[in-house]
């Protein structure tokens, strides 16, 4: 068990100024101008994404590591601890508003778009006109059969199993934090190493379906607005789902350091409320993208 000082209660921990803000900026600049150059295939734009992807990671890596730090010094009371709540809270807003909006354009382009398109109300003449062989049926590639003919995934394949691993996971991870609040320390590993381990399958059963959609169901980006709300979903559902299991290895190799106690343990929590929310998403997803 890390030892630490007892914080003043009266006292708020406020870090000395930090260089992390200003580089985590440039990174998330860089990294974003490389993926949207190599999304429309700039020479330049994949080697500048992975330069701001390893801007990215040591930023994080020594902003978390600054934290971790203060955390095992005892320098954050009660009242930090309500902060660290508060702002984790409203992150994972932010990140249900992120979802709500491509869950939205999904809604859209199927209870909308589509069906004007294929010639309800005002639509009419407009397909007539310009697409008189275009089926307003989903799932669509959009007028013109943008990306070519494609097969869609079957939800009871892959998907299923994808949405059972997650389910499990969510157990393990509330089997591991009722571990942790009752100081039983070898299950806490356990149950939290079983979680990291269902995470990394989810990620690659997840990667078979991705070159299964690509080189047998000619299904990609490029495929109309099907592929392109399918993939755009799903994929950014993949990289908080990558993100969460980093982020719970971290903890699994913090508890393994006994950083943790039963009373003192938001950093676990947060990530358990991260993790549930990756879970609730997939589920909107599975039943959206998949089975309707």
């Amino acid at each position: 068990m890390a030892h630490a000082h007892t914080p003043d209660a009266n006292h708020y921990f406020v870090p000395h100024s930090s260089r992390w803000p200003f580089l985590g900026s440039i990174g998330l600049f860089t990294t974003m101008i490389g993926i949207a150059s190599w999304l429309n295939e700039v020479s330049w734009g994949k080697p500048v994404f992975f330069v701001g992807l390893a801007m990215m990671v040591g930023v994080l890596y020594g902003w978390f590591g600054d934290v971790v730090r203060e955390s095992v010094r005892g320098n954050y009371n009660k009242q930090v601890d309500v902060s660290f709540r508060m702002g984790m809270i409203w992150f994972i807003f932010s990140e249900v508003m992120f979802f709500a909006a491509f869950f939205g354009a999904l809604f859209y382009a199927r209870q909308f778009a589509l069906p004007w398109l294929g010639g309800d109300g005002d639509g009419v003449m407009t397909n007539s006109l310009l697409w008189p062989e275009f089926s307003a049926a989903w799932p669509s590639s959009g007028p013109g059969q943008v990306g070519g003919h494609f097969q869609t995934i079957p939800a009871w394949g892959l998907p299923l199993l994808n949405t059972l691993i997650l389910l499990t996971s969510g157990v393990t991870v509330t089997l591991a934090h009722h571990a942790l609040k009752g100081a039983h320390r070898k299950a806490l590993l356990v149950w939290l190493g079983l979680t990291v381990a269902l995470g990394c399958l989810f990620l690659f059963f997840q990667a078979e379906e991705y070159i299964h959609a690509y080189k047998e169901l000619n299904l990609t980006l490029g495929s109309g607005i099907y592929g392109s709300t399918f993939f755009m979903l799903t994929g950014f559902h993949g990289a908080h789902v990558t993100l969460g299991t980093i982020m719970l290895a971290v903890i699994w190799f913090r508890c393994l350091k006994g950083h943790f106690s039963k009373d003192n343990h938001f950093a676990f929590e947060a990530v358990a409320w991260y993790w549930h929310f990756v879970d609730v998403v997939w589920l909107g997803l599975f039943l959206f993208v998949y089975v309707l």
